[in-house]
């Protein structure tokens, strides 16, 4: 492409991943409110969930697609799905309509940040992938910085609803900028099918998983039929992952790329995007709900407490790509997993009493963990991968981060709402109490009992425990990864890069 097609992509890119920061970090600053006026703390997690759910199991979809339809054309109408399901999603007046507009927006999510990475593959050689992440990573840290604090600014000022509709100026600018910039690489000529049928036994598996988790059994129940569906839910999971397995090891082009899981630098960076996926998503879903509820301040005081996370994400992420030629991909990969172990670790001593300070040092290193590692991986797999393989790696390792932080998600939640209730009634407390913590409306100073903020602290000390023990398999998976130096993929280049001995 020319240089000015280049330009235009890039833009459009910067604006895709602009997109992707911020809906994580406003969408997380603005739920306690949001679930405090449409339906409580039980739907807390489902909000996450469905666009997660969505988003994860499109992830491999897109990819493939991609590979056999041209980049431009998913892209768009990844982006089209997005933003009607934010407009969805903002205009929704029940906690309903608001899951189901959630489920349209991951749809086109799937497809928007993992087809931003292929983009950059393909335009970019290994030198300059890592050159580049730094101006992308700048972008992403101001819309991780505006994002927390536009989030809650919305909320206390406006609406939490704006936080929906901020998507849809930048998402049009992205599409129409690649739209009209992107000029497809030559494909080949065979057009292999699409492969439904693993795509659909992938989605039946996640949700029949997710389900089965949520209907763990309440602690206020007197009754085991929650528990024998839970049960059947998780083993009707497994069932389809089963015959998922069969079905991908048969066809010709596979949703799921068995082959490329064999791959231990492949399998590895899988590994490690579940297990930091999950304690990181599940961290950042419900930290701004313990500051808000536990130690009472705005939802932009919340914002302000994830934004050092985002910080370190991506000053790290800068510093790291421009020492992975010399100190290898490995290394930083050890690295940062170790400083995000650490600060999930430290997440776990928080109590009633911490400061919001001590919140935010403890966040930062976590941060600065995923800006370390995460981009490191991306890069290895992107430059080890021959180049009709690059969307579907690309979107594989994104989609194990995302499926584990569905996961994530979705059993501390369980585990935050049983925890919760059981300590609630064992204090002989209305569990309606609640409520009060996320209500945001002034209207009556009511004062809330210390007995309520204790337990909520003590359920959400639970998610906290659960994110540390995710994260210390992510830190025993990157150990296996292979010793090997980072050379380009001599399918995609006439020349070899120098690597480093690891």
């Amino acid at each position: 492409m020319s240089r000015t097609r280049i330009i235009l992509v890039t833009i459009g890119i910067m604006f895709s991943l602009f997109l992707a920061s911020m809906e994580s970090t406003v969408v997380a600053t603005a739920m306690p409110t949001i679930v405090g006026q449409l339906g409580g703390l039980e739907h807390y997690s489902w909000v996450f969930s469905a666009f997660m759910l969505t988003s994860t199991t499109s992830v491999p979809l897109y990819g493939k697609l991609s590979d056999i339809y041209g980049r431009r054309r998913i892209y768009v109408i990844a982006m089209a799905l997005f933003l009607i399901g934010s407009v969805a999603s903002g205009v929704a007046n029940s906690m309903t309509q608001l899951i189901f507009a959630r489920a349209l927006q991951g749809l086109g999510a799937g497809g928007i940040q993992p087809l931003a990475f292929i983009l950059i593959g393909e335009m970019f050689s290994l030198q300059q992938r890592a050159k580049m992440q730094g101006l992308f990573s700048g972008v992403w840290g101001f819309s991780s910085i505006a994002g927390p604090l536009l989030g809650g600014f919305l909320v206390d000022k406006f609406s939490w609803h704006w936080v929906f509709y901020i998507n849809v100026l930048p998402g049009l600018l992205a599409a129409a900028l690649v739209a009209f910039g992107w000029r497809e690489q030559a494909q080949s000529h065979e057009r292999p099918k699409v492969d439904y049928l693993g795509a659909a036994l992938l989605t039946f598996s996640i949700v029949s998983l997710l389900l089965g988790l949520t209907l763990a059994p309440d602690a206020s129940a007197g009754t085991g039929a929650n528990t024998f569906n839970s049960w059947a839910l998780i083993v009707l999971a497994v069932a389809f992952f089963i015959a998922l397995l069969r079905v991908e090891s048969r066809v010709a082009d596979p949703i799921l790329p068995i082959q490329l899981l064999r791959d231990r630098l492949f399998l590895t960076a899988v590994s490690h995007g579940i297990f930091t996926g999950w304690a990181m998503f599940g961290s950042v879903s419900f930290i701004p709900l313990f500051v808000q509820s536990v130690l009472g301040t705005s939802a932009t005081q919340a914002g302000i407490t994830i934004t050092p996370m985002l910080l370190g994400w991506v000053t790290a992420s800068i510093i790291g790509m421009r020492l992975i030629m010399t100190v290898g991909y490995r290394r930083l990969g050890v690295i940062g997993t170790s400083v995000f172990v650490t600060g999930t670790f430290l997440m776990t001593l928080i109590s009633v009493d911490s400061s919001q300070v001590l919140i935010m040092v403890f966040v930062t290193m976590m941060g600065v963990g995923m800006g370390l590692s995460i981009p490191s991986f991306l890069v290895a797999v992107q430059t080890s991968v021959e180049r009709r393989n690059l969307g579907t790696a690309t979107s594989t390792l994104q989609f194990s981060r995302s499926i584990g932080g569905t996961l994530g998600v979705s059993v501390m939640g369980t585990a935050l709402s049983m925890r919760l209730t059981s300590n609630l009634i064992a204090s002989g407390l209305d569990p309606k109490l609640v409520t009060q913590l996320l209500n945001p409306l002034p209207a009556s100073e009511i004062v809330v009992d210390a007995g309520v903020r204790v337990a909520m602290a003590n359920a959400i000390h639970l998610v906290f425990i659960i994110a540390f023990a995710s994260a210390v398999l992510g830190l025993a998976a990157v150990f296996f990864t292979p010793h090997q130096e980072l050379r380009e993929n001599p399918s995609d280049s006439n020349a070899a890069l120098p690597g480093v001995d690891q």
